[in-house]
């Protein structure tokens, strides 16, 4: 063997070494990863959904609910006609009250986080044929409002003008309230055959 070919086989050598630990580190990165300890936990029911808060007031065998109108729990706002927490008795100066029992129940899923009674503006009509020339009707009213032991309002139809605040109602509750309506025994003949009428509107707040 000449000495140029033994030295053209020592500079060879180093380039196959190195050429055979490219193959190898090429080889390795395309090959599966090696198995490792792992863990999971995968949350497959993950839901948030909506509550809804629904009122229903009784009186005498009449019902009424707040999704009694046309748009159902999307209006959620109905107007009752059929419950007349005055009542329905002829009232005479200092002649007994007419009593009206009223439950409000929470029918929805969620608590009422507030409650209350709003009245609107009293005004004055006449009833039937033969009517006094009094204008002043709303004022001569008495109305007495209670829940238990507690009064929400007394004073007159004319005065009741503010929304007063009640307890909550957690959702399946209930609670039951007394209207005692009056004629102030100071109307005279002037007050006969007049009608006096109130608006009166139970709310929730969510």
């Amino acid at each position: 063997m000449s000495t140029t070919t033994s030295k053209k086989r020592r500079a060879f050598l180093p380039l196959l070494v190195a050429g055979g630990v490219s193959s190898l580190v090429l080889a390795l990165g395309m090959s599966p990863t090696l198995s490792a300890f792992t863990a999971s936990i995968q949350n497959s029911v993950n839901t948030a959904g909506t509550g809804a808060l629904v009122m229903e007031e009784t009186s005498g065998g009449v019902t009424c609910r707040s999704t009694d109108d046309t748009n159902g729990v999307s209006g959620n706002a109905a107007i009752c006609a059929t419950i007349n927490k005055y009542g329905s008795k002829l009232l005479t100066p200092g002649g007994p009250a007419n009593t009206t029992y009223i439950l409000i129940r929470n029918l929805g899923s969620v608590s009422a986080a507030s409650f209350s009674l709003t009245p609107g503006a009293c005004t004055q009509s006449t009833l039937g044929t033969t009517n006094g020339t009094a204008s002043d009707l709303c004022d001569k009213i008495k109305v007495k409002i209670t829940t238990g032991s507690t009064t929400v309002y007394d004073g007159t139809a004319a005065s009741f003008t503010a929304a007063q605040a009640l307890a909550p109602l957690a959702a399946g509750f209930s609670a039951t309230f007394t209207f005692a309506v009056s004629l102030d025994s100071s109307a005279t003949n002037a007050y006969q055959g007049l009608q006096a009428s109130q608006p009166l509107t139970w709310t929730f707040g969510g």
